[in-house]
């Protein structure tokens, strides 16, 4: 077979037996094994099929097809009325199982059907993706056709898997680069994870990655960060104690004060700016009044800076809470309008690049030199974050304290020698405040309200994640009302975000693709039948919807077992 000319059935046996095992180990090893092949392909983009994509994982656009529009492509392809199409569907209950039994049956009957080679799938399938305006669904529909109409059976039931967003095979970011490790340095697969981690955490590009680790270590190594593509951010971890964070940190520690606002990483190139959130989204168009700042403020010519956009009340210049001014992540439209009633400050906290240098292995007291070169303070449109050093407890509590009185959520404690690693690292930095049992979910299910709500979904189950699964740790029923008279998010704008979503309904209870994330606050946590991660949350209640999250970012079902044994320790000290 010549180069380029892979068949798509490849990727199709390998889908298949990656949807037979829930084993990562099993996994990492199917996937090496095909990865060598694909390797000698020279078309490195293709690995973004082995996770149901055509693009880099930073790019917001997505096949993202509706059910409804796969079905009509179904019927146009094989000549199905619209009727028999809903009928099967409703008995079948999965697209891709509908979209194979029908290519199965045209398989049977055709001698001309050429073979799908991976080339032409990535390129219809990109093309699905790229067609918008007048006619796109004819253009869409045409394109689906295209590939179906040559499909076997399995064939056509993965492209339409993608298509709908439900490839299904269970391919997480940890799992590709342990595969990819395993296929191209079998010797050293522990040593080259690592590292493999880090090139991903600069590029956020798997065929960056496996390009560069199919011609070996060095080209690894040359990955770095690009001002204009977004990079995934370093995180912190919690503490209660002032002096659990400066056993994490050292003495003496940066102490900054921890706003109520959402990350954005600012790239500026010349008079371009882009903004990112910290799940790598693009939100430039969104805050236009940030550009511009950054823009008259910063005189850097290149520059990637990390920071804290807080919103605050136009008249009196109160700080607004995090759901109040995610109003603005959320909406692509009327953006004049919120910029005046939702007006924001950036602060700034920490620099990762500047004219032509990676700062990412220069200490923190280092880049914090350099902001304070370049970050002028101007109220209400950017200023540097406030920040002590010290090594005394008593004084660390007073400025946490003072943070607190001043209406921000506690403070961040930074080793002062530390480089700036993306992920969450410990030794690195901490964050700390008021204890309050709290963690982040997503919704995979809901239910529609009655009466006054009725037609909303106002019930939300919620997920933590494990491994590459999620399971459910409750059902939030209050929260929203709170948080919709403080100018946050409205049952109306969770139903409108939720129903795009929904996979399959029953009754009034819906299932959704998880997606939504959410905060939660709650009483205890408890083991639970009732859920399948085996615990349940008492009295939960919504606390902020978390736009700027990654699915990466919510709790663990280690995160839920250790809060089940801290409070248990809790209950054993007070008696």
């Amino acid at each position: 077979m010549a180069k380029g000319e892979m068949k798509y059935s490849d990727f199709v046996e390998v889908y298949e037996e990656l949807y037979a095992t829930t084993k990562r180990l099993e996994k990492e090893t199917i996937l090496a094994g095909f990865l060598k092949k694909l390797a000698k392909e020279g078309e490195p983009e293709w690995i973004y099929l082995l996770r149901g994509k055509v693009t880099p994982d930073y790019d917001d656009r997505i096949l993202g097809l509706s059910d409804k529009l796969a079905m009509k492509a179904i019927g146009k392809t094989f000549g199905i009325k619209d009727e028999e199409i809903a009928k099967r569907y409703r008995k079948i209950g999965d697209i891709g199982e509908l979209a194979e039994e029908f290519a199965g049956r045209k398989r049977q009957t055709s001698l001309f059907a050429r073979k799908l080679t991976v080339e032409k799938v990535f390129s219809n399938l990109r093309k699905v993706m790229e067609v918008e305006g007048k006619g796109a669904v004819t253009g869409k529909t045409a394109l689906i056709s295209e590939l179906l109409g040559n499909a076997s059976g399995k064939e056509a039931k993965y492209i339409v898997r993608m298509l709908v967003g439900q490839l299904r095979v269970g391919v997480a970011d940890a799992t590709l680069r342990e595969a990819i490790a395993e296929a191209l340095f079998p010797e050293e697969k522990q040593e080259m994870g690592k590292k493999l981690e880090v090139a991903y955490d600069m590029a956020n590009d798997f065929a960056i990655v496996f390009e560069a680790a199919s011609k070996g270590k060095k080209e690894l190594d040359k990955i770095d960060i690009v001002v204009g593509r977004p990079m995934n951010v370093m995180l912190p971890v919690k503490v209660t104690e002032i002096g659990e964070a400066f056993r994490i940190c050292g003495k003496p520690a940066a102490i900054e004060h921890k706003y109520d606002g959402f990350r954005v990483v600012i790239n500026k190139i010349g008079n371009d700016v882009k903004l990112f959130t910290r799940r790598l989204e693009n939100v430039t168009n969104q805050f236009p009044d940030v550009v511009q700042t950054i823009k008259k403020f910063i005189k850097a010519k290149e520059v990637i800076l990390d920071s804290e956009v807080v919103g605050y009340e136009p008249k009196t210049k109160r700080q607004r809470p995090f759901e109040a001014i995610s109003q603005r992540i959320k909406r692509k439209y009327d953006i004049e309008k919120l910029e005046k009633e939702l007006p924001v400050e950036v602060n700034v906290f920490d620099i990762i690049y500047h004219n032509g240098e990676s700062l990412m292995q220069k200490p923190f007291s280092e880049r914090r030199k350099v902001l304070e070169k370049i970050i002028p303070y101007e109220k209400w449109k950017i200023r540097l974050s406030m920040q002590i050093v010290t090594d005394s407890e008593e004084v660390a509590l007073k400025f946490y304290n003072e943070a607190l009185k001043a209406g921000e959520e506690g403070i961040m404690i930074k080793n002062l020698n530390a480089g700036y690693q993306q992920g969450r690292r410990v030794g690195y930095i901490v964050k700390m405040k008021p204890a309050a049992n709290d963690l982040d979910f997503v919704i995979t299910g809901a239910e529609y309200g009655s009466g006054k709500r009725g037609g909303m979904l106002t019930s939300y189950i919620v997920a933590c994640r494990e491994g590459e699964k999620y399971l459910e740790v409750g059902k939030v029923s209050s929260g929203l009302k709170e948080l919709e008279q403080e100018g946050g998010t409205t049952y109306e704008e969770m139903t409108a975000l939720l129903k795009p979503l929904i996979e399959s309904e029953k009754g009034k209870v819906v299932k959704v693709k998880p997606k939504i994330i959410v905060s939660v606050t709650y009483q205890n946590i408890q083991g639970s039948p009732s859920y399948d991660s085996g615990f349940a949350m008492r009295f939960p209640r919504i606390t902020n919807y978390r736009p700027d999250y990654h699915l990466k970012d919510i709790a663990t079902l280690d995160d839920i077992k250790m809060e089940v044994e801290k409070a248990k320790k809790g209950m054993s000290h007070l008696g």
